[in-house]
This record gives C-alpha cells, structure tokens and sequence, in this order.
C-alpha cells in the first residue's frame, strides 16, 4: 500500500510539472506577441500624450554596439564622456521569446567582447549633454502624480535625496550604534518601521539610531525619469542620504532580498565602518561553469523562469521578461494605488495591514524595470567579487537568514553565501518563505538583531 502511494505521489508529481511546463509555454508564448503589440501601442499613446517617442529595449538587441574588450575598465565614449559599461545589464536589451529560449545552444566561450544598446546609448547622451543638472520632475502619464509618490520633487534640483526613517535618541551623544535598514524589491522602509522598529526593546531605542531608507524609484524617495537606476546610483544615493548627511563613521546593516546586493556593495566600499553585515534571503546565484559568458541571462532564468506555478514565479517573470506587459501593470497598480488602498481597507474594514501592498504599488515601471535588471540579474559577477572581500579582507560579522520555503529566492541561496563565507552563520527559519522570514515573527527576529549587534559591538 505504502509502495502504491509513493507511485502514486510520483505520477501525480510528473504529470504536474509537464503541466505547468505545458500551460507555461503556451501562456508565455502569448505574452511574447502581447508584449510586441503594446510596444507600437505605448509609443503612440506616449507621442499623443507627451508629443515624444519613449525608448524601450525591444530592438536594442539588434542595434547593439559590439566591440573589442579592452584591458581595465569598459568604456562606452558618449559625447567625449566615459560610461562604465558593467553598470548596465545585458538583459534589458537582451531577452530571447519563450520559443527561441527553448531552442537555444548551450553558451560557448567567445572571444573577449561587450554589447551596448543603442537605446542605453541615447539614454545615457542625454544625460550628459544637459548643461545643468536637472531631473524631470513631471511624472510619466503612465505614473502616479500623488503627493506621496512626489514629495520629493518640490526640493531644489540636483540635491534630492532619499526618504530617510530616523529612529532613535535625540540627543547624539547617547548615540552608541548606527543600524542602517535596506528594503527589497518593490517595497519601502515601512517593511522595517511597520515590523521590526516597533518591537525593539527601549534600550536598543535609547541608545540605537535607526535609519531606514526607501531605495531609489521606491516609496516616498526620488523617481527620476531619466535614471537607468544602476547599482552605482543606488549606492551613491546611499551614502548621500545617510552616511554622508548624517556623518556616519562606524555602522551596521540589515537588508532584504534585492538591499542585500547594495549592502554588500555599501560593506566592500566601507570595510573599516561596517560592524556588522546580515543579510535576509539574498539573490546570490552562483553561476556554473559554462555559463560564465551569459552570467545575468543565467540569473534572469533562475528568478524569473518563465512559470505559472508557483504565482510568484508568474509575477517574477512578467517583470522581468516584458517590458511592456510590466508597464501595464504598473500603468494598473501602481497609477491607482490609492483606489486599491482604499478597497483594500474597505473589504478587511482596516483590520488587514496594507503597509506591504502600499510599500508594493509606490513606484514607477522605469525603477522597477531597471532595478531588477541592473541589481539582480546585472550583478552576479559583482556578487562574487564582493562575497569574496568581505571573506577575505574584512573582520565583520556576517549573518544570513532565509525562509524555508521561501519560492522567488531559494534557500540554496543562502546556503552558497554560508559556503563563500564559512565564517558566516547561516539561519533558516522553517515554514517561513520571502515575506515571513520576518512578518509574523517580529519579536523573534529583533532579537536576533539585537544579539547580532551586541556580540559585534563587543569585539
């Protein structure tokens, strides 16, 4: 009977997953042709709304710049200007439809080269080529304008900065640590002030500085139009709107999925400040062998791998994969956050916390589009050689935790940071996934934060 049932749960599996695999292609399929047609869709609505063509990447592929790799550095020379090449992924202008995907060959070495698009080209030349610093400050016809989402763009040009949550003693001479927080993708601060700040004891309060800080494009920071919103840019934002305002000498990090690129970035550029480095579930996917010449299509396949099932691998993948599919959506959501904030309220009478939804509709589809490509997918050799110098040349502590069951970033995750650090220590919380790793478990995860900093301070 036992061997019937295991037969039984095996069949059951496979015809699963040649379901998925079935109903995945054919859905994906369509939106390869879906995606096309809102391209020609977007730019007239664009040209009749705002008299000018937007660029996308669906034919920067084809129009990209190859060139020899040289030694150093890669530059793109833009207007007698120099563009560090590495900070833009391939995938945005580079994403095979699910037929072609499916037929391709295995990568094999090539001679030492580098592709630029056209569009990231023209992108970049008008940035350069503006006398002064200046950010378009109207938002997009296709972007929220609330007063929420563009609070910031009442301050003066060229000194806007992120949305920064202060917590902590008044008097600055009580202050013993600092705690720099840094949310994932499509989120806000408010994942740390509705979650963790709340539950942290009085002493930690009276004697800790909190800063939590709405990345770039998210929540209540800036959302400049014509940022490419590379990990360089998030970085120096970073620093701007924290360290360097507040004069930070000395500081330890908290980061969720996508921060946790940046806060290994902020800990290799700071290796004598940062004092303690923990990290929840990071999108650290190590490349195999083979695969070393397509890096970020590899991390592209393993984030978004272009499925129905489970849900969040179907919402990962449309936007990663379709630009346009992922701008109506965003065109959807977050346009009219305050409509589905309202009815969110309405339908659990309040009783529902909508921090989450409201931290997930408060960007645009430029910073969300462009972060995901340029800091998940477009990191992964960056990943490596940051993992590599905190191992080596700093002292920091380092600890990782990850939800079990956790779908959009697995554990193995985790598990590759634990085995590139062996000094790390690596914690996985049993039937938590993305979110639960700390919603629900608040108390227990603030002391854990808790000790993390009280054992770091005390070396």
């Amino acid at each position: 009977m036992h061997h019937f049932s295991n037969n039984t749960m095996s069949f059951l599996q496979t015809t699963g997953h040649a379901l998925n695999l079935a109903v995945s292609f054919i859905v994906f399929s369509i939106l390869d042709v879906l995606d096309i047609i809102l391209c020609y869709v977007y730019k007239i609505v664009d040209y009749a709304i705002e008299s000018e063509w937007k660029q996308c990447y669906c034919t920067a592929g084809k129009d990209a710049i190859i060139m020899p790799e040289a030694v150093g550095p890669k530059v793109l020379h833009v207007s007698c200007k120099k563009l560090q090449v590495e900070d833009v992924s391939d995938t945005l202008y580079e994403r095979a439809s699910v037929v072609m995907d499916m037929s391709r060959k295995p990568v094999e070495p090539t001679p030492a080269t580098f592709k630029v698009s056209w569009a990231i080209a023209e992108m970049i030349r008008g940035k350069m080529d503006r006398q002064k610093p200046k950010e378009q400050r109207i938002p997009c016809w296709s972007d929220c304008d609330c007063n929420v989402c563009n609070s910031w763009s009442c301050e003066s040009a060229g000194s806007s900065t992120l949305y920064v949550h202060v917590d902590g003693p008044e008097d600055k001479s009580e202050i013993k640590e600092n705690i720099i927080f840094i949310h994932g993708f499509i989120s806000s601060s408010a994942f740390w002030t509705e979650t963790v700040f709340p539950v942290l004891s009085e002493t930690t309060r009276s004697s800790h500085r909190l800063f939590a800080v709405d990345l770039l494009g998210f929540g209540r920071s800036p959302k400049p139009a014509d940022s490419l919103y590379t990990l360089r840019e998030h970085v120096e934002m970073i620093e701007k709107s924290v360290i360097q305002k507040y004069k930070i000498k000395q500081f330890h990090i908290v980061a969720h999925s996508l921060g946790s690129v940046l806060a290994l970035a902020l800990a290799v550029k700071y290796p004598d400040a940062i004092k303690s480095l923990t990290l929840l579930s990071p999108p650290y996917f190590p490349v195999p062998k083979g695969e070393e010449a397509a890096a970020s299509q590899y991390v592209m396949r393993q984030v978004a791998p272009r499925r129905v099932w489970p849900p969040i691998a179907f919402g990962a993948s449309m936007a990663c994969w379709y630009e346009h599919v992922s701008r109506t959506i965003c065109l959807t959501i977050c346009k009219h956050h305050r409509i589905w904030n309202f009815i969110f309220k309405t339908l659990t009478r309040n009783r529902m916390k909508t921090y989450l939804i409201e931290a997930f509709m408060c960007h645009t589809h430029n910073a969300a589009w462009h972060t995901l490509h340029n800091i998940i997918c477009g990191s992964p050799t960056k990943m490596e050689r940051y993992l590599d110098i905190v191992r080596d040349k700093l002292s920091c502590t380092v600890n990782v935790f990850h939800g079990e069951h956790d779908e959009l970033v697995p554990v193995e995750c985790s598990h590759a940071v634990g085995s590139k650090i062996p000094r790390a220590r690596v914690k996985v919380y049993e039937k938590k996934d993305h979110i639960t790793v700390i919603v629900g478990q608040e108390r227990l995860f603030a002391r854990e934060l808790e000790e993390i900093w009280r054992n770091a301070s005390s070396k």
